[in-house]
Parts: C-alpha cells; structure tokens; sequence
C-alpha cells in the first residue's frame, strides 16, 4: 500500500475573472505547495470545486498539476460520485499514471444504507488503477460511514486510507483502534488534526495548507512524532483563521487568502461565490496576525 501519512493539500482551482481555468495561479499554487514540503498534493477534491468542472476540465488540472510537480511528490486524485456504474466506468478509463492514489468520497444525495456504501466501494475498488482512499463528510453527503462500515471496507487490498471529516471523535477513536496496520486514517478536518493524531490518525488532507503548507506541515510532523510541545501553538495559532475559513463555506475563504498571498485570485465558479467583504476583511486580518 502507498504511504499517505502527513500533510496532504486538497488543492483549489484557480480560476480567471470570465470563469477559465487559470493555469498560471495553479502553477503558483502548486509551487508554493511543494516548495512548503507538502507529502501529498490532493487535485480535484471538493475545495478544487470538482462538481463544477468538465470531466475534460479535471483531466487537464491533473496532467498540469503532474507536468508542475515532476514527480517531486505524491498524487492523489478525485473520482467519485453517486451512480456506482458511472464511477466503475470512470476507473476503468481513468490513466493513473504519476497518481498514487484516488480519493473517492461517499455516494451522495441518494442517502445509501450502509450495506449500500460497502458494496459501492467494493465495486469501485475492483476497477480503479490506484489505491482508494474512502472520503467520509456526512456534512457534503447527507449520510456518515459508521465505524464498522469503513472497518469493513479497510480490509480490501485496493483501499488504503479513509480521509476522516465526520467530526465524530468517537467514531474515528474506533476505527483506529481496530483497524489493519496497512490502513491509514488521515483527518479531512484541519481544526481536529492535532486530537486525530493523538488518537492516531496518521496525517492531514488540508484546506488552510493551501495557504499555509510549511506551518500547517510542521504542526502535522511535529504531532506525529508525538512533540506535542510545538504542535499546540501551531494549533491554537490557527484556530481562528481555520474558523473564518468555512464561516461562508469552501473554497472562499482559503481563495481570498491565497490571493491576499498573490499565489492566485479568488474567483470561483457558480452556484459559489467570493466571501463578503466583512468575512474577506476578518481573513486578511487574521492572515496578518498569522505573518
């Protein structure tokens, strides 16, 4: 199984003001990623606002992003959805070359039991060309993975990883504790990293480390290796920006960051919007205390 463990970004997508795909901001972004140290660049997950990208669209971010990096680090990526055979079928076709894994977040809308979830994944996992990490965000799905869901799935040789944003640390507790020692529990959840890696989870998959890499990274290495000393104040140091970040959702907090930072702009693509400007004004102040 392919290693996972430390600070994985879900990358954004950067757009143009008339709503294209803007590759020098993403070339920015991937530089200021790799160069921050980040294990694992996440491309087309969610924060890359995924559901409002062509299929041809999410094609050429990931061959850009893998063109920028050269191999430097790893590679995930986003194929997921709520129809199984459509998702089957993506696998299939899908060239997994440079990508070390993909990321498959749990069917949506269709609220499926948890036999459903089980048998969606198993199905998925046959066909995909790469290692699966499961994505549990009941708060995007409309329904959680239980703990004996993905302690099920976790013995499946072609799923590696379960990316944790349930908010159920009693949940996570118990999936870590009984699950196999190939199978990597990672936090979708920047404010509950440090308790997840208490527990022992074994990293991050970040929406602040767009903006942040090498300070979220070391709070995330520092914890692993159990130096709680370092990793607290890093914590607490960001417990405020990771708040304003989602106080009108993500991506558009991370994205009027990242252009305070001149890495890209903050242009997002419908049914999202850029935060407002009371929201915009609380993050440049927060990033300013950060610098």
């Amino acid at each position: 199984m392919i290693d996972l463990s430390g600070l994985g970004v879900a990358m954004v997508t950067p757009f143009t003001a008339d709503g294209n795909i803007d590759f020098t901001g993403l070339k920015n972004l991937t530089e200021h990623l790799i160069e921050g140290g980040v294990d694992v660049l996440v491309v087309q997950g969610t924060t890359g606002e995924s559901p409002a990208l062509t299929s041809d669209e999410k094609r050429k971010v990931l061959d850009y992003v893998l063109d920028v990096n050269q191999g430097r680090t790893k590679v995930a990526f986003g194929i997921g959805g709520n129809s199984t055979s459509m998702v089957v079928d993506q696998m299939k076709s899908f060239n997994a070359d440079g990508v070390s894994a993909i990321l498959s977040v749990s069917p949506y809308y269709n609220k499926p039991t948890q036999a459903g979830i089980v048998a969606h994944y198993q199905a998925i996992a046959e066909a995909a060309p790469a290692p699966i990490i499961l994505y549990n965000v009941p708060g995007r799905t409309g329904s959680n993975m239980l703990a004996d869901t993905t302690l099920a799935l976790a013995e499946h040789e072609n799923i590696a990883a379960m990316k944790e944003a349930s908010g159920d640390l009693s949940q996570i507790e118990e999936i870590i504790e009984y699950k196999p020692s190939n199978f990597q529990v990672i936090s979708g959840d920047d404010g509950l990293t440090l308790p997840m890696i208490a527990l022992g989870a074994e990293g991050l998959i970040s929406v602040v480390g767009n903006a942040y890499p090498a300070e979220f990274g070391k709070m995330v290495h520092t914890a692993m290796k159990g130096d709680l000393d370092i990793a607290k104040p890093i914590h607490f140091q960001f417990k405020r920006m990771i708040e304003l970040l989602f106080v009108e959702g993500n991506p558009g907090g991370v994205k009027e960051v990242l252009k305070h930072l001149n890495i890209c702009d903050h242009h997002m693509r419908l049914p999202l919007l850029p935060v407002s400007e009371k929201t915009k004004a609380a993050l440049i102040a927060e990033a300013n205390n950060i610098a």
